[in-house]
C-alpha cells in the first residue's frame, strides 16, 4: 500500500525509490530467497514470483530495481568460491546494494554473451567499455559484471570504484524511477579472486525467471485501474456506469483471462526453477513474451475505457500504459 501511494510521485520525478528499497530490506525480503544456511529464509521461486508481482503492481520501478539487486547478489553468492560467497552473503544481509551490470550497448538482449574482452593484468584482468540499463547503479556497492576472458564469457563480482562512471542518460517513457543508467568502465579491475564459476543450465537465475512477473504486476495494476474507472464513470444519458456497457464487460473478461494465462506461464517457469530444471529459463522467456504482450493489451484497454481522462497526468491509466511498454 505504501509503495502504491507514492509510485506516481517517483515516476514524475524519476527519482530512485530508495525509501521503498530500504523498506523491502528491513522487512527481510531482500535475503528471503537465500538458503537458510546463508541467513536467508529459503523461500521457493514460486513465492519469489508472487512477491515480485505484488511489488510491481504497486510500483514497477521499485520491483525492477529490487529484482536486479536480489538477482545480482544471489548470483554472486551462488557462483563464487566459498570464502567470497560468504563475504557477499554477509554484505547482502547487512544492507549493502548490488546491481546487475551485464547488458552491453552493442549486444542487445544477449546479456549472457558479452562482446567486450578483458585484458590480463597481475591479479586478474581489466575491462574498459560500457554496460547499459544498470538498474539502481547509483546506489550500488557491488556489481555483477561479465566480459570475455580468453574468448569465454566470464562473470565477476566488482566493487564500486573510480573506474566506474555513471552517464545520466535515463529519460524514458516508462519505469522512470528505475534509473537504469549507462555505466562507463575505464580500466575496471576484474579480480581473479572475485571470478565466478560458470552458471550451469540447472542453476536457476532469479533475474531471468523473475522478469515476467514485473509485467504481470503492471498488467494487474492496469486492470484494476480500468475496472475502477469503469465503475465510477457515469453515462449521463443512461445514469449507469461504463461498467454496464456490454463491450466493456466482454473486453474486461478477456483481459482477466489473458492475465491468468500470463500468470500460469510465469508460475510454470518458477515451478521448473524450484526443481532445478534446465527448462526453467526457456519457460521464463516464453512467459516474459506473453506477460509483456498482456500488459500492453490491458493497458491499451485502460486507455480506451478511460477516454480523454486517461491521458491526464492525474490518472494512473497513462502511467500503467507507459510502464507496460518497458517490458
Amino acid at each position: 500500500v505504501e509503495l502504491a501511494a507514492t509510485a506516481a510521485a517517483f515516476d514524475e520525478s524519476a527519482e530512485l525509490p530508495w525509501v521503498h528499497l530500504q523498506r523491502l530490506h528491513d522487512s527481510g525480503l531482500d535475503t528471503a530467497l537465500l538458503p537458510k544456511e546463508l541467513g536467508g529464509a529459503g523461500i521457493s521461486f514460486r513465492a519469489f514470483g508472487e512477491i515480485l508481482a505484488v511489488t510491481s503492481k504497486a510500483c514497477p520501478s521499485t520491483a525492477c530495481v529490487w529484482l536486479m539487486h536480489v538477482g545480482a547478489a544471489t548470483s554472486l553468492i551462488a557462483l563464487s568460491e566459498p570464502d567470497t560467497a560468504a563475504f557477499f552473503a554477509e554484505e547482502f544481509r547487512s544492507g549493502k546494494r548490488f546491481s546487475n551490470a551485464l547488458s552491453e550497448p552493442t549486444s542487445g538482449n544477449l546479456f549472457l554473451v558479452p562482446l567486450q574482452a578483458a585484458e590480463p593484468v597481475e591479479g586478474g584482468w581489466t575491462l574498459s567499455g560500457a554496460k547499459r540499463f544498470v538498474s539502481g547503479c547509483e546506489i550500488a556497492d557491488y556489481f555483477l559484471v561479465n566480459a570475455l576472458v580468453d574468448g569465454i564469457p566470464t562473470f565477476f563480482g566488482v566493487d564500486r570504484s573510480e573506474a566506474i562512471e555513471f552517464i545520466p542518460i535515463w529519460d524514458t517513457m516508462g519505469l522512470r524511477a528505475s534509473r537504469s543508467q549507462l555505466m562507463s568502465l575505464s580500466g575496471l579491475v576484474l579480480r581473479e579472486d572475485r571470478r565466478c564459476r560458470p552458471p550451469g543450465t540447472d542453476t536457476p537465475n532469479p533475474i531471468g525467471t523473475g522478469v515476467p512477473w514485473l509485467s504481470v504486476g503492471v498488467a494487474e495494476a492496469a486492470f484494476d485501474a480500468l475496472v475502477e474507472h469503469a465503475g465510477e464513470r457515469i453515462i449521463p444519458t443512461t445514469g449507469k456506469s461504463l461498467a454496464h456497457m456490454q463491450w466493456i464487460q466482454f473486453e474486461v473478461a478477456e483481459a482477466h483471462a489473458a492475465i491468468q494465462s500470463a500468470r500460469l506461464l510465469a508460475s510454470r517457469a518458477m515451478w521448473l526453477a524450484d526443481h532445478n530444471s534446465p527448462e526453467a529459463l526457456p519457460a521464463a522467456i516464453l512467459a516474459k513474451l506473453v506477460a509483456n504482450q498482456v500488459a500492453q493489451r490491458v493497458a491499451e484497454l485502460g486507455v480506451k475505457v478511460g477516454g480523454a481522462t486517461g491521458y491526464l497526468r492525474t490518472s494512473p491509466i497513462q502511467r500503467h500504459f507507459r510502464d507496460a511498454q518497458a517490458g
